[in-house]
């Protein structure tokens, strides 16, 4: 069952605690998405959106979304206008998203990049590209869902011990 990646996209706008001094940029929102979209594909087989991501120089981008929130720049996004839609999702994909926000949203724009240039279909996409060189090369799926299935049956083996 695929979703709105733009409905993605404003479900993390909302859950940022700004009372609490949290923001969320364009760059920080990039890379839930990645990280929503390629647990997904692990642990569903499927695509939780249809819309790629391309191997840019701060990481992997979806450039619906890029284009989406370009005008802002590094500077946050503001969550007015933002309506909270409680019926877009079912009860599984507001799970699962709580989960991915649990885990990723809890690091900075700049920690995220770093972990995603140190796994697989980043650096695959990347491929012969200069550090600071624009490159638009689309993330296979297929590397996205098998490498994060690796690293999911990996945590249940240790578990498992």
């Amino acid at each position: 069952m695929s979703v709105s990646v733009h409905a993605v996209a404003d479900y993390f706008i909302l859950k940022v605690d700004r009372e609490a001094g949290d923001d969320m940029t364009h760059f920080k929102l990039q890379k839930m998405l990645y990280y929503a979209q390629a647990w997904h594909l692990a642990m569903h087989d499927e695509p939780l959106f249809d819309q790629p991501f391309e191997g840019w120089v701060h990481g992997p981008v979806c450039r619906e979304i890029y284009e989406r929130f370009r005008q802002l720049g590094w500077s946050p996004i503001s969550a007015d206008g933002i309506a909270a839609d409680s019926n877009q999702f079912d009860e599984d994909i507001h799970e699962f998203l709580d989960e991915v926000w649990e885990v990723y949203g809890q690091y900075s724009a700049a920690k995220l990049e770093q972990m995603t240039h140190q796994e697989e279909p980043w650096i695959e996409a990347r491929h012969g590209c200069a550090p600071d060189t624009p490159g638009h090369t689309p993330l296979s799926e297929e590397t996205m869902r098998t490498f994060y299935r690796t690293r999911m049956l990996a945590r249940r083996r240790i578990r498992e011990r």
